[in-house]
């Protein structure tokens, strides 16, 4: 059973229902992501991020629930390294 229904005007514009909004925290202004992902779309407030998103960045190609606190801890210090290098 569906959360909520939008309809699709003719210039490719929906409306998000309220209750929607209010468990997003969504309002004026937010930025909606799509994806496609299992042949569903998926929408999502923009800056969110999945524990398997968290993951996939921390430990590239890396399986998951192999990490101790250490390894989340040096993962981390990789990855911020890695996305402020000067170079």
């Amino acid at each position: 059973m569906p959360l909520a229904q939008s309809k699709l005007t003719a210039q490719g514009q929906i409306s998000v229902p309220s209750e929607i909004r209010r468990k997003l925290g969504i309002g004026p202004g937010s930025v909606l992501e799509w994806h496609e992902a299992y042949g569903q779309i998926i929408v999502r407030k923009a800056g969110r991020h999945t524990l398997a998103d968290v993951h996939a960045a921390l430990f590239p190609g890396a399986a998951a629930g192999q990490e101790t606190p250490a390894n989340v801890k040096e993962g981390i210090k990789k990855f911020i390294r890695r996305k402020h290098a000067r170079g």
